[in-house]
């Protein structure tokens, strides 16, 4: 087994089942929905993968100790808490705030996004962590322009 620290938000289908299949352990999933842990549970337990925990937590109002965590991944939910119509802007500084509590010291944070730019996503984590790479992601062209319909950084916290 692999010993790593691991966290996905808002997980329903997810990176976990297949991180678990090759081997990582300490894998922990979150989601504010009752039925979508409900949900994951039971493909989990339909995998038999008994490496994986899950908590119905919400990452903007965190309940639980949640920490020292080496790797978060993030498939859409800042996404999500961008489109709030409802004071996106603090949500925002939230999710940045959270994730400070979740994630060790040079821990890793994995996002992709549809939302945001490479740049934007840059500005909007430059608190407290910094660029460690930038994933390749598929291109499109157009009008003579070409450019990424999502963006895919790593990020690791100072």
């Amino acid at each position: 087994m692999l010993q790593c620290l691991i966290l996905e938000l808002e997980m329903v289908f997810s990176w976990l089942n297949l991180l678990a299949k090759f081997g990582f352990s300490d894998i922990t999933g979150i989601d504010y929905s009752p039925s979508a842990i409900q949900l994951s549970g039971s493909i989990i337990e339909k995998e038999g993968l008994s490496n994986i925990k899950l908590k119905v937590e919400d990452f903007l109002n965190l309940s639980t100790k949640l920490s020292g965590f080496q790797i978060c991944i993030d498939k859409g939910t800042f996404d999500a808490i961008s489109l709030n119509p409802d004071n996106a802007i603090e949500k925002r500084k939230q999710y940045v705030k959270s994730l400070s509590v979740v994630l060790k010291a040079k821990g890793f944070f994995l996002i992709t996004s549809c939302n945001w730019t490479k740049e934007e996503l840059l500005n909007e984590f430059s608190e407290g962590f910094e660029l460690f790479e930038e994933l390749p992601t598929p291109t499109f062209s157009f009008g003579g322009r070409s450019g990424n319909s999502v963006a895919a950084l790593v990020f690791q916290k100072k």
